[in-house]
């Protein structure tokens, strides 16, 4: 009930997934308004009622406290209850974070759960984490997220081992903030199977195929997903100008169309559909607040192969091998 478009797009992707593969979906919210919308559907989609819709204004944690009929709070409840194995949405993404520590927990060796987002790149997928979850972070907080990130890339595309970079304003080991020096630190005495570390990358690299998978912060993690976002939009939209712009160019455009529609899906965040909250016990998906139909289905499948493959269990024994979080960083380093 909380996206920008919510909750048709919420409806229609959950019919569509529905009707498509054989899951089942509970739509949380307001019961009157989504049982006439899913009138005729298949019995593996179904509604419960909750009274209370997380704004994206709302504060995180007051939202949790104060709408406890929420349809965010009813959902994730549901997880923790065994009711349901996922929870998929397109509302608050701090209030998801919020309510899935509060309800679900974290992981044993998890210091905080991070958003994993991965990229369409030349030499394969590229995964950047934590992608929004936590703007202030310490230096054992960031390196961890290098391996919650190696750790997916693992799982979910299959890398035996994956280069992880830390994303820095330069390559040279004396560049960077003092969190980031800190983190490469730490990053550089951890032996572990999950993951080769390069060193810091610049964000000049990630496309390069320098790196499989990319730490840092929160805050900086959102900043480059946004930017990669308003790139791809953009250079499209040029290349549609440049296309339309005289008889030959128009003429030539046709040839050109098949490969310029399958590079469009490949960075439609809609083909992706949503970003793992990685860390609690559970499987959250958060998607963008203005996905569609198509990015609400992907994101249900997404979620059902995050179940299918294990991946809380499987990230809760490579963090458990590392053991990242137990050698603790000196005072000031």
């Amino acid at each position: 009930m909380g996206g920008d478009h919510a909750p048709e797009s919420e409806v229609a992707g959950a019919l569509a997934a529905v009707r498509e593969r054989p899951i089942e979906v509970v739509l949380v919210g307001d019961q009157a308004r989504l049982a006439e919308m899913v009138r005729g559907a298949p019995p593996t989609l179904r509604v419960r009622h909750a009274s209370e819709v997380v704004t994206m204004d709302d504060h995180p944690a007051q939202a949790f406290r104060r709408k406890r009929d929420s349809s965010l709070r009813r959902a994730v409840e549901m997880v923790g209850e065994g009711e349901a194995q996922a929870i998929v949405s397109a509302g608050n993404s701090g209030a998801v974070l919020g309510a899935a520590l509060f309800v679900l927990g974290r992981l044993p060796e998890v210091e905080r759960p991070a958003i994993v987002t991965t990229f369409p790149a030349p030499s394969g997928p590229l995964v950047l984490c934590d992608s929004g979850a936590n703007v202030e972070v310490k230096p054992s907080m960031l390196a961890q997220f290098g391996l919650i990130g190696a750790c997916y890339h693992q799982v979910v595309h299959g890398s035996a081992r994956p280069r992880l970079g830390l994303l820095s304003n330069g390559s040279e080991p004396g560049k960077g903030t003092e969190l980031t020096r800190a983190a490469h630190a730490l990053l550089e005495r951890i032996q572990s199977p999950a993951f080769h570390y390069v060193g810091y990358v610049e964000g000049s690299d990630l496309f390069r195929g320098v790196v499989d998978v990319v730490a840092t912060d929160g805050f900086t993690g959102n900043v480059v997903l946004k930017t990669c976002e308003g790139i791809a939009e953009g250079l499209f939209g040029l290349v549609r100008h440049e296309l339309a712009s005289d008889l030959r160019t128009r003429a030539g455009a046709a040839l050109v169309a098949p490969a310029l529609q399958r590079l469009a899906r490949r960075v439609d965040y809609a083909e992706t559909g949503g970003a793992l909250l990685a860390g609690v016990r559970g499987t959250a998906v958060i998607g963008h607040g203005r996905s569609d139909a198509t990015a609400i289905k992907n994101a249900l499948f997404a979620a059902a192969e995050f179940v299918r493959a294990r991946f809380v269990e499987r990230l809760g024994e490579a963090l458990a091998a590392a053991a990242l979080a137990a050698p603790p960083l000196e005072q000031g380093a």
